[in-house]
Formats: structure tokens, C-alpha cells, sequence
């Protein structure tokens, strides 16, 4: 019998970070996943700037950049006829500006899932030694109202495992057989279009050396297809879209004819290509009507699927993550109730949502779903969405409102501005601790910070004594210096005021001043966050 306090089901990058956050917040969790080893096809390759910073905060960036492509390739986006042919047109990404970049400490990166997963296994197995079972299958389940208990299948060996778990994570992709058991439906646009990934090692760089782009867009009357970069060297993925439309099928796309489609986009008949895998797929932008049955909750593709235009299924699936992660760890510590969890769903959903939807209108201004006879080129928003990104903000039971209003943008999908509002990303600001330079950023992710202004020490001196195991206290003029005089005018405070950050890096409190009886203040910010008590929102 196994006995844990979260089973994890799934091993792409959604568990695997799910395993990560858990052990890091001091949680104990298996993962279990059925197929014998780590991806082997490349799959998703966009991690943003939102999702680098998290990995950043789990010590895991450096690694993930050394495996990942090479930075250059990420600037542009290419239309071309053929790759040894006419250039249509050439786009550089908004998220790659001046204005995007200064946004965070951490830049975009391509990784591809195959290479990012290896990674991601052997961090979380660092961290929690026997935490994560590859080859092993969640074969049955049921909940009662403190567990949930079923059965696990050995693969190898073909022993049936049971076991016992106070929650449930199910990480098991957009066929999710854990949604499927529970009966949840999902909402959206189901099956828009089909598709081939052909995995190929093939020498481009004569085309692609010298503009290195992250996708390279083939537009023919016969033929819509995309070079996908995996190392910009000889391992390239090629998604040739709507396979039905152009009378492509299953049936008829062997290996050989895969060459062929890719010698045609390159535009080279004799050209040397190697298949190392073909993967078939069909598109659908779909959210589950719900996130959590009783103990058991779905993150990424089980709750939410994307089209993949624009990069987002892998980061809003791993964030899913870490804001369920530090949830479930401060219930299972006992430091919060379980009205706590609540907040995951209503968290999440409404940005998935939003996602999807934004994925959903991008693939349609590409027109890549039918025939025509010219490149359509995208909306505006395409690989502009910095306010997705960035600028999306939470209303639930774990956020304080502080009787501000949010900032007001034109367009919300592309335009972030910085604000410590509760509810939101907390803003990027450099700071100093000594001769070292830090963001904001790097100060989050573990546990609850509370970031005081030079003036405010009594907010440090106040905290509760039940508190203090819970956050991490820093002041500008004190362990930290502020030269720029920047961080109390990022987070809308004034010098003695007070910011209470989440451990997902969401802001959840704050304060513009020194005010009377702060112990109780901060004592009934915590209990509302926390699920402790009644406290009016």
C-alpha cells in the first residue's frame, strides 16, 4: 500500500513542476506516470517570461537555457514560399522589445519538451529521491471524504499497486482519463483542425543561419506548413497544417511521403532528411466546466486546452501548477484551511479562459484551417500578448482588496503595466542587497514575503508570533536598498507601507501606510488568505 499526501498523475511538464513546487514547499508527493521514460518527440517548445521566472525562483533556469535553442532564434517569426525561396515577410515578436524584456528578470526561452523534461525529472527527483514512478499507470480510484484510494499499475511488471492519497492531481493531457472518471465535461471548440508533426534531422542552416527565426511559416496553394527550430542546427519539427483540406490523411502520410513535404517547403528536391517520428493531432480549444471534484483537482491540458498559436498550453499549464502547489503544501502543513483550495478554480479558470480564447482568434487570423491562395498574415496580438503574460489578475478569497481600482489599458491582451494591485503578478523592480543587484523577483516563491517600505519598520515589528514561521520580511533602507527610489512607486505604496506577496509571486495584501494596531491588521489579512476566518473582503 502506498500512503501519500498528494498523487500526482502525469509526467510532462505540468506534473513533473507540480513534484517540484510540492517538495520544495515541503510537501510529499508521488508522481506516477505510465509511459516508460520522458517525452521523444519535441511537442511544445515556448516557455515565457512569466513561466522563466518561476523556474528562476526554483533554481531550474540555467538549466533549462542550456538545454533549450539558442537565444537568437527566438527574435523573429519568417513567411516564406519555400525555405530556399521568396521571404513573404519577417516579424519580430513584441515579447522580445526593449519594453517586454524590461518587464522581468528572466526572458522567453525555447525549449522543447523533449529536452525540457529530462530536466525537470531529474530536479524533481533531487529535491524528493523515489518521488516520481515512470512506467506506473493509475488503473482506478474512488473518493471519500478524507482520501482518496485506488489503484496504481506497475507496467513493467504487471502488479496492481493501491493506494491512498489525501489529494489527487491529475496531470494526464487533454485526454485526461482522470476527467473522463469524474465525469467532467468541457466547453469550447472541439477538433478545429487536424494535423501532422513530423520530428526530422535535417541540415537548414543554409536557410535559417542567417535569419534564425522560431518559426518559419511555408505558405504554397498546396502546402501550409511550419519549420519549427528545436536546436537550429539538424533537429527540426514541421507542422503541416489542416492535413484534410490539402487531402492529407493519416493513411497517406508515410515516412517517405513526410520527406517529401519537406523537401518541397525547403524547396530543395534532393535535399537529405532523416524522420525521427511522426505525431498526428487534432486541435481543439477547450475549457473543463470544472477545475476540482471533491479531492481531486485537474492542471494543464486536463483542465484547459489551447491551439498552438502563440505558445501558451505548456506556461498556463505549469502555472496552474504552482498556484495549486503552495495551496495544497500550507493545508497539508495545517497553516490553512481547506476553504484555501477553493480559491484554485476560481483563480485559474477565468485565465484560461482568456487564454484559450486569445489562442482561438490567433490561429484564426493565421486563416491556416483552409485553402488559399495566399499567406494570410496573423493579428496584431500574435506573440504580442504581454498583458496575458503579465497582467492578468486574480479576485478571490486568497487576495485582500485594498479599495484601489486596477490600471485601465487599451488592450489588455498586449499591455501590461506594472502595478502591485492585489491580485496581480508583483511588478519586477532592481534592488540591492549589499554590492548585489536582485529583482523583486528572485525574493518570491517559496513562502509569503512581506516587502516594507523605508519607513515602515513597524510593520516588521508587528507581525504576529504565529506568523512568523509563515513569511519573509524585507525593507527597503534596511537588508535592502533602493537607489532608484523605484519600488515604493512600482507598487503604488508609500514609504511607509507595507506589500505582502504570495509564494506564486501574487501580490495579496497591501497597504499604503503605517496604520493603527498593524498586528491586527496583518493577523486578519492572513486569517482571510488562509482560510482562517471570516474576515469581510
Amino acid at each position: 500500500m502506498i500512503d501519500v499526501p498528494v498523487l500526482i498523475v502525469g509526467g510532462g511538464p505540468v506534473g513533473l513542476t507540480m513534484s517540484l513546487i510540492l517538495s520544495q514547499q515541503g510537501a510529499k508527493s508521488l508522481l506516477v506516470e505510465r509511459h516508460p521514460g520522458t517525452a521523444i518527440v519535441p511537442k511544445a517548445r515556448a516557455i515565457n517570461a512569466r513561466t522563466m521566472e518561476m523556474y528562476r525562483q526554483l533554481g531550474v533556469e540555467d538549466d533549462i537555457r542550456a538545454a533549450g535553442t539558442p537565444p537568437q532564434f527566438g527574435k523573429s517569426i519568417i513567411w516564406t514560399e519555400t525555405l530556399a525561396g521568396k521571404e513573404i515577410k519577417r516579424l519580430t515578436p513584441g515579447r522580445s522589445s526593449a519594453e517586454s524584456l524590461a518587464a522581468s528578470p528572466a526572458g522567453n526561452c525555447g525549449c522543447s519538451q523533449d529536452l525540457l523534461e529530462p530536466v525537470l525529472r531529474a530536479h524533481a527527483e533531487r529535491l524528493a529521491p523515489e518521488s516520481v514512478l515512470f512506467d506506473t499507470e493509475l488503473k482506478s480510484f474512488t473518493m471519500t471524504d478524507d482520501a482518496v484510494e485506488g489503484e496504481l499499475l506497475d507496467r513493467s511488471t504487471g502488479n496492481i499497486v493501491p493506494f491512498r492519497a489525501q489529494y489527487l492531481v491529475a496531470a494526464d493531457g487533454a485526454h485526461s482519463p482522470v476527467r473522463h472518471m469524474l465525469g467532467i465535461e468541457r466547453t469550447g471548440e472541439r477538433d478545429i483542425y487536424d494535423s501532422v508533426n513530423i520530428h526530422s534531422r535535417v541540415d537548414l542552416r543554409p536557410w535559417t543561419a542567417d535569419r534564425p527565426a522560431a518559426l518559419y511559416y511555408v505558405d504554397q496553394p498546396d502546402l501550409r506548413g511550419t519549420f519549427l527550430t528545436i536546436n537550429g542546427t539538424d533537429r527540426w519539427g514541421f507542422l503541416i497544417h489542416s492535413l484534410s483540406v490539402y487531402g492529407f490523411t493519416q493513411a497517406n502520410m508515410p515516412p517517405e511521403r513526410c520527406v517529401e513535404m519537406i523537401r518541397r517547403a525547403v524547396g530543395v528536391a534532393d535535399l537529405p532528411v532523416e524522420v525521427l517520428g511522426i505525431s498526428f493531432w487534432k486541435c481543439s480549444a477547450m475549457v473543463s466546466d470544472k477545475f476540482r471534484s471533491g479531492r481531486v483537482f485537474l492542471v494543464g491540458d486536463a483542465a484547459h486546452e489551447t491551439t498552438p498559436s502563440g505558445g501558451f498550453g505548456l506556461n498556463l499549464g505549469v502555472q496552474d501548477a504552482q498556484n495549486l502547489a503552495w495551496k495544497l503544501a500550507a493545508v497539508l502543513r495545517g497553516e490553512a484551511g481547506i476553504s484555501l483550495l477553493e480559491t484554485y478554480e476560481v483563480e485559474r479558470q477565468p485565465v484560461a479562459r482568456e487564454i484559450v480564447r486569445a489562442t482561438l482568434l490567433n490561429m484564426q487570423s493565421l486563416g491556416r484551417t483552409e485553402r488559399q491562395a495566399e499567406a494570410k498574415l496573423p493579428r496584431a496580438q500574435y506573440l504580442n500578448e504581454q498583458g496575458l503574460i503579465f497582467g492578468l489578475q486574480y479576485q478571490s478569497a486568497a487576495v485582500v482588496p485594498d479599495g484601489s481600482t486596477p490600471s485601465e489599458v487599451a488592450d489588455h491582451v498586449t499591455q501590461y503595466v506594472p502595478t502591485a494591485f492585489p491580485g496581480s503578478r508583483a511588478p519586477h523592480v532592481w534592488l540591492k542587497r549589499g554590492d548585489e543587484r536582485v529583482s523583486t523577483i528572485e525574493l518570491y516563491g517559496r513562502t509569503f514575503v512581506m516587502m516594507i517600505g523605508p519607513e515602515g519598520r513597524e510593520w516588521r515589528n508587528a507581525v504576529p508570533s504565529h506568523l512568523w514561521k509563515l513569511v519573509e520580511i524585507h525593507q527597503i533602507g534596511d537588508d535592502l536598498s533602493d537607489d532608484a527610489d523605484d519600488f515604493c512607486a512600482a507598487y503604488g505604496i508609500g514609504k511607509g507601507g507595507a506589500v505582502l506577496v504570495r509564494p506564486d509571486g501574487y501580490v495579496a495584501f497591501r497597504i499604503n501606510s503605517l496604520a493603527e494596531n498593524p498586528g491586527a491588521i496583518l493577523s486578519d489579512a492572513f486569517g482571510q488568505l488562509l482560510g482562517l476566518c471570516n474576515c469581510a473582503a
